[in-house]
This record gives structure tokens, C-alpha cells and sequence, in this order.
């Protein structure tokens, strides 16, 4: 007679031990389920924030937006662009005040204009020095460039002014006259030559200086 098989052979363990693993796996898997299941009761729950944050996750980061520029440049024309670049200029900014033509000076009366602008404008809060440059013209120094529009208005609201000059660009009051125009005036009259400073007073002046 052929031997009888044992009834513990190694097929016959395999197949218990596979059996008992698969009674065991609802309680194994069980508790880990219950740690990442979501609940069905969150539907009346919104989470926005985090939705925005997914979509703009990986985006390009958008240039900051500059409230301190102007809207649209495109609707400006040239002089208000160059009005709005002399109010954004941070550093210094100088200048030449040409006063009126046609009326006599002496260098102390000169000085006098220029010293009476510098303690109003300090009085005023704006940090601008005047000095005479000859008796028609006094040259004057702007710390803070974003008061030059400031500054140019209170210039020509100054009986004494004629033009400002800053930069290349001058300025003067609406309806008044070119310098040539106030030129050829002075030379028709009578009295013109005699309240004109002569060219030799003036540089006598500016050597003192």
C-alpha cells in the first residue's frame, strides 16, 4: 500500500493561514477607513479660500499694482505727462526765476526778493534756498523735487516773477508775454533804455558776487 499523506503537509498549512488572513482583513483595514473617511454632512459648507489658493497655486506672480502712477498716460497729453514726472521726482531740483523785465533793481533789492521767498516757503514747509544770480534772474534749490509743482505755483503768484525755468522747460502765466514781445516793447518806448539795467551794471554785479 502507498503511504498515506500527513495531514499537516505544507499545502494543507498555506491554505489555513490564507483563510485566517482574510477573516482578519475587515478588522485590519477597519480603523484605518475610519481615519480618512469624509463625512457626506459637509455640503452646505464652503471653502473659498482654500479654492483660491488651489487655483492661483503655480501661478506667475503678478507685478505689484502702483497706486502712486496715473491712470492711463495714453489720455494725457505732453505737458501734463511732464507735470506728472515733475510731482513723482524724488531728488533735488534747480531752477531760474527770470524777473520782470523794464524794472530798475539794485543787487540789495535783488537779495531782498530772494531772502523774503526763502522764509515764506520755510514758513510754508517746503525746503527751497533762492540766491541772486544778477539783477533779472535768481537761481533757487529744491531738496524735495515732489514740491517743485508746489513751488512753481507760488513762484508765479510772486509779483516780482516774469518765467520759471526748470529744466528745459519754462513757465509763465496764462496770457502773458514772450520775452521778445516784452523786449520790443521796452525798446519803443521812451523811458525804456533808462529802466532797463545796462549789460555793464549787471556784470559788475555778478563779479561782487
Amino acid at each position: 500500500m502507498g503511504r498515506m499523506k500527513s495531514k499537516n503537509s505544507p499545502s494543507s498549512i498555506a491554505c489555513l493561514l490564507l483563510y485566517l488572513i482574510v477573516l482578519a482583513l475587515p478588522f485590519i483595514a477597519e480603523p484605518v477607513y475610519r481615519r480618512v473617511h469624509i463625512t457626506d454632512d459637509l455640503d452646505d459648507v464652503v471653502d473659498d479660500e482654500e479654492d483660491e489658493h488651489w487655483k492661483q497655486w503655480g501661478q506667475s506672480s503678478r507685478p505689484e499694482s502702483h497706486p502712486d502712477l496715473p491712470p492711463d498716460l495714453s489720455n494725457m497729453d505732453l505737458s501734463q505727462i511732464q507735470e506728472e514726472t515733475m510731482r513723482r521726482h524724488l531728488g533735488p531740483t534747480f531752477g531760474f526765476v527770470k524777473l520782470r523785465l523794464g524794472v530798475h533793481r539794485t543787487p540789495d533789492s535783488v537779495s531782498e526778493i530772494a531772502n523774503r521767498w526763502n522764509r515764506v516757503l520755510k514758513t510754508g514747509g517746503i525746503e527751497a534756498t533762492f540766491n541772486p544770480v544778477d539783477l533779472n534772474t535768481i537761481m533757487f534749490t529744491l531738496l524735495k523735487g515732489r514740491d517743485t509743482m508746489e513751488l512753481k505755483e507760488f513762484l508765479l503768484d510772486q509779483l516780482e516773477t516774469y518765467e520759471v525755468k526748470i529744466g528745459d522747460r519754462a513757465f509763465r502765466r496764462a496770457g502773458d508775454p514772450s520775452l521778445d514781445e516784452i523786449v520790443e516793447k521796452l525798446h519803443t518806448k521812451e523811458e525804456g533804455p533808462e529802466n532797463i539795467p545796462d549789460e555793464e551794471d549787471d556784470q559788475d554785479w555778478k563779479e561782487e558776487l
